[in-house]
């Protein structure tokens, strides 16, 4: 039998049809995303139209898309605004209010799991009553996208899982449960949320016959998809940088640093994310006049500490730490270190300085990494490979380039389709190890601290 997994991402669609009992892919297909931070749902259903074929030869499919965004209904079900996403941050003076309201970050920790920034859908419900009153009146009811593609698809009603709910700053991972006061206090009235369906429930029915699980979020999809297991640290390096692990216990993390997610297994998610990550890289590879390989080739050129040169690579604001309107700050210039290999080698060692401070925030709740796992596009540079491990202080695993987001929906899709009280167990991917080669990065980390707490 065959099952589909769907990653709707920030830019585009991917889909990836496998075999049920072993994850085995035996097709892909993609189609792009507007860009932007908003965007017409319409147009998720459209590109996913774009790989209908390969999705009609699924017998059990599920979506995984990025998370937070908010999709507003009307009574007629249609949407009353664009969706705002993950990366638009115009609503973060009003998750700062928010917080401020209603008891302070330990209380929001306490209740929802993380301390709501821009990103958040209740922040940007908030955002949507204060300067849309009229849309936001008109809100009948708030999915999110993997919600809204999901019902698109044939799902009986709004559904959504724990994993994307626990992302929207009005429900509790830990209690398992909807917060009417929080969600009330950001529109102004209550809206219609989606029911939270089981992990591997069968949520629906397509119109072709396939079995229809709830989704999850992407990073929820990508844990299920690499298989996570105690010790093991996720960090993707795609349109945003984050670093995640399952755990046994939710968290609740006062500083707002680490979201206290839950995952699409029963279990917890605890992420870090950041908002610059792949786009440092073809950033610096612009200014360098080269492209990423290009990049790698000059970054691997230059010696450690990259001639003192420090950036911060804060290019489109920040939200670990919460700096919405911060910019990039490049120091240490010097007319003997001005070179291309600095450059590219500055650019490189920002980029895992900054996901090495996301690993140290999950470390501070408990997390304890054994190795890390490092995935996305960014992962395929080979100067990302080589300078982790010593900048992580730790063994660094490159699966083999994969849709991970797209093959966690399909073993979703598998799990529902199985019926079975767990997932079922896929190989791991292919990967290869790198280990730590000595180069003391001290330097390196506390130079880029003393930066971004500059």
């Amino acid at each position: 039998m065959l099952v589909a997994g769907v990653d709707s991402s920030t830019q585009s669609v991917k889909a990836v049809l496998c075999r049920a009992e072993d994850g085995r892919v035996v097709a892909e297909a993609a189609a792009p995303h507007p860009d932007g931070t908003e965007c017409a749902p319409e147009h998720w259903w459209n590109a996913l139209g774009q790989v209908r074929d390969l999705l009609e030869r699924a017998d059990a499919v599920a979506v995984a898309a990025q998370q937070h965004g908010m999709v507003a209904l009307g009574e007629d079900g249609a949407p009353v605004r664009p969706a705002l996403l993950w990366n638009d941050v115009r609503s973060a003076p009003q998750a700062r209010a928010l917080v401020a309201e209603h008891g302070g970050p330990k209380t929001w920790a306490d209740r929802t799991g993380s301390v709501p920034l821009a990103s958040f859908t209740v922040a940007k419900l908030r955002w949507m009553a204060e300067h849309e009153p009229a849309n936001a009146a008109r809100t009948a009811a708030v999915l999110l996208p993997h919600d809204w593609l999901t019902w698109k698809l044939g799902s009986d009603g709004h559904v959504t899982d724990r994993g994307d709910a626990s992302g929207t700053g009005y429900w509790s991972p830990a209690e398992g449960r909807y917060l009417p006061d929080l969600l009330t206090a950001a529109l102004g009235h209550q809206p219609a949320v989606p029911r939270v369906a089981a992990p591997g429930e069968t949520v629906g029915e397509t119109s072709w016959g396939a079995r229809l699980a709830p989704g999850t979020g992407d990073n929820m999809g990508a844990a299920l998809g690499l298989g996570l297991g105690e010790g093991d640290v996720a960090v993707s390096i795609g349109t945003s940088g984050t670093a995640f692990a399952v755990s046994s216990a939710p968290a609740a993390d006062a500083t707002g640093a680490v979201a206290g997610f839950a995952d699409a297994t029963g279990r917890y998610l605890p992420l870090v994310c950041t908002l610059n990550a792949a786009r440092v890289l073809t950033s610096a590879a612009r200014m360098t006049g080269s492209d990423l390989d290009g990049l790698s080739r000059l970054a691997l050129a230059a010696q450690p500490g990259a001639g003192g040169l420090t950036l911060l690579p804060y290019l489109d604001g920040e939200r670990t730490p919460d700096r919405p309107g911060a910019t990039g700050v490049l120091t240490g210039l010097t007319s003997a270190n001005t070179t291309p290999e600095n450059l590219a080698r500055a650019a490189v060692e920002a980029l895992l300085c900054s996901l090495a401070d996301a690993v140290a925030h999950l470390a501070a709740q408990g997390v304890r990494p054994r190795r890390v796992l490092l995935i996305g596009g960014g992962a395929r540079s080979a100067a990302v490979r080589a300078l982790a491990p010593d900048l992580f202080g730790a063994p660094v695993t490159v699966p083999e380039p994969a849709e991970y987001v797209a093959l966690g929906a399909a073993r979703q899709a598998a799990w529902a389709l199985a019926g079975t009280p767990e997932p079922p167990a896929w190989p791991a991917p292919p990967a290869t190890e790198h280990e730590p080669g000595g180069t003391d990065t001290t330097e390196i980390r506390a130079r880029y601290a003393a930066l971004r707490d500059a």
